[in-house]
């Protein structure tokens, strides 16, 4: 029997009068149901967050895919096929930030523009809440960029995934995360490692486990032939996660990004 059956009992048993029962009954159904609403927020307890130790971008190895920290117009020259560390570095230094002093406190969006803590306050990039960079994405033909966990060529292991070195329930930190990718065009998309039940009205995608399997729902924005496109990257730890609780603050985590061009059948651009 539930704590709000049991006392409406007891009070029923006790011969409380009926007006004072009718109080009491709504009371306590009030508080029930308020202990209910409080036991489902995941978020931390207290925001202390030691946030991002590693984050790195890997392109394809196709040769009709680059990316730099500037738009360099249709000088490929000047495009690479990675993003460094230091590279986002460079562009955190306008906020005074470095990826290795990073801190995300945890925060939640509905479209992954707009990122809030758990108060309601909107958070501001790059500051103990989430982190934000902007690239610029090229190909020499019309395609469309996916994200992948296949390796750029054989040997290397730089294809899409989110770890962490931290052990036991602090781990869950990867099942806490979001990545997302907005472009002027085609919007926002929002990445969920380990994808569960979507929280605060997001719309997620996540890779498939195993062989990699490319569709329109591992599409993140498209590429006209020699254009360069503006992309914002954002990262951040989802307080509205049901596995965002103390147990993983303080964790580490590691994010590593890979992309691949397609062709609008999904098929890979050689």
């Amino acid at each position: 029997m539930s704590f709000y059956n049991k006392i409406v009992d007891r009070i029923i048993n006790e011969k409380v009068p009926q007006k004072k029962r009718k109080r009491l009954i709504i009371f306590i159904a009030i508080i029930t149901l308020l202990s209910m609403t409080t036991a489902t927020v995941a978020w931390f307890t207290v925001n202390t967050f030691a946030g991002v130790d590693n984050l790195d971008m890997h392109i394809s190895v196709s040769a009709q895919l680059k990316v730099g920290m500037e738009n360099y117009g249709k000088d490929l020259e000047r495009y690479t096929k990675v993003i460094t560390n230091e590279m986002i570095d460079g562009y955190l230094a306008k906020d005074n930030a470095r990826l290795k002093d990073m801190v995300l406190d945890p925060v939640t969006t509905s479209n992954g523009t707009r990122f809030t803590n758990q108060r309601g306050t909107v958070r501001k990039a790059n500051d103990r809440s989430y982190l934000e960079f902007e690239c610029y994405f090229i190909a020499t033909e019309e395609m469309w960029v996916h994200l992948t966990t296949e390796s750029t060529k054989q040997g290397n292991d730089d294809g899409t995934k989110v770890t962490t070195t931290s052990t036991g329930a602090k781990a869950d930190v990867v099942n806490c995360t979001r990545v997302d990718f907005s472009t002027e065009t085609n919007g926002t998309a929002i990445y969920e490692p380990n994808r569960g039940t979507p929280v605060n009205g997001q719309s997620t995608f996540d890779l498939p486990s195993g062989t990699m399997r490319y569709s329109d729902s591992t599409r993140i924005f498209h590429l006209e032939e020699l254009t360069p496109t503006k992309v914002t990257i954002r990262l951040w730890i989802d307080g509205e996660d049901p596995q965002c609780d103390d147990d993983v603050q303080d964790a580490q985590l590691s994010v590593q990004l890979g992309f691949i061009g397609c062709d609008e059948n999904n098929q890979p651009i050689s």
